[in-house]
């Protein structure tokens, strides 16, 4: 867990810069905290702010590096143009343009590299030849106590639930949540949500430990992935009680419900909670981690497909 107090320490750093999201109801038992409202569209503004601001000057000078897909990008370009340096980030080639786009409208440098070469960036926390603090995605505890916000504001604002459904990309967002929750309100369950063509963390629940899964790419590109990151696996089974693979047509079909009865935007992986809320019978929180979605996507979505 990452200690309450951490956690506290980092809403300090983020002051009023980050938005206090709402948190809506979306039937009786159901409630969304709307994350995809935050000023870049997603949660990892939280994380990177507290890791930009945890920095010392003399840490800062050469910039800041992240690997990320594309919301995490966005966050660490936002932290670093607010601090006056630098910000530069590995991403995959496959990442969604649109992403891409808003990262380098707030002055951050986009290298796109292979699936793997990203995929060891972050294992290595470093990227051959690019100098500056590596923020991490997932890992760092900085970043995970700023995620942990999320959760402090979850128990101030609702008296009483029984789970929280998180989206799962590489366990931070998880982390930081259930690090406050389960300090504060340990009976509340927390459950993973991936999408089942890269559910890593399901996979590893049902297996007792990690192990190879089929990926396989898919239009919800902020959560799942190949593999799980060592650290994170550690930190996740004292964490969850629960990780589900949800199949990509209810993820298509609960972003459509968002859109049709709540009014609210989410990307694939912000779509996730709701679907895995739907199939449970307790009264749950869920996680809308982001809505930076492709135009075409959403549209093809909104029209019934899957993408």
């Amino acid at each position: 867990m990452i200690p309450l107090e951490e956690i506290r320490r980092a809403r300090e750093r983020l002051g009023d810069d980050v938005l206090r999201t709402p948190l809506v109801r979306f039937d009786e038992r159901i409630w969304l905290k709307l994350e995809n409202l935050q000023p870049i569209g997603s949660f990892k503004l939280r994380g990177a702010l507290s890791a930009v601001r945890a920095a010392s000057r003399d840490e800062l000078v050469h910039g800041v590096v992240t690997a990320s897909a594309g919301n995490m990008a966005q966050g660490v370009a936002w932290a670093a143009r607010e601090a006056g340096v630098r910000a530069r980030v590995v991403a995959p080639e496959n990442a969604p343009r649109a992403k891409l786009d808003k990262v380098e409208a707030l002055g951050g440098e986009v290298i796109l590299v292979p699936h793997e070469v990203w995929w060891q960036t972050m294992v290595d926390r470093r990227y051959e030849g690019v100098d500056g603090l590596f923020v991490h995605p997932v890992e760092d505890e900085a970043v995970m106590a700023g995620n942990g916000t999320i959760g402090l504001e979850l128990v101030e604002e609702l008296a009483s639930f029984d789970a929280v459904v998180v989206p799962w990309g590489g366990g931070g967002l998880t982390t930081g949540i259930a690090s406050a929750v389960k300090a504060l309100r340990p009976g509340v369950r927390v459950v993973t949500a991936e999408p089942e063509t890269a559910a890593p963390l399901a996979a590893a629940f049902a297996a007792g430990g990690p192990v190879e899964i089929d990926y396989r790419a898919s239009f919800v590109d902020g959560a799942g992935g190949r593999a799980l990151l060592p650290t994170m696996w550690e930190r996740s089974r004292g964490l969850v009680d629960e990780a589900v693979a949800v199949p990509l047509d209810d993820v298509a079909e609960a972003m459509r419900l968002l859109a049709s009865r709540a009014r609210v935007v989410a990307e694939g992986a912000g779509a996730l909670a709701l679907a895995v809320a739907r199939g449970r019978e307790d009264r749950v929180v869920c996680i809308v981690s982001g809505g930076n979605v492709d135009a075409a996507v959403l549209a093809r979505v909104l029209a019934g497909e899957t993408p």
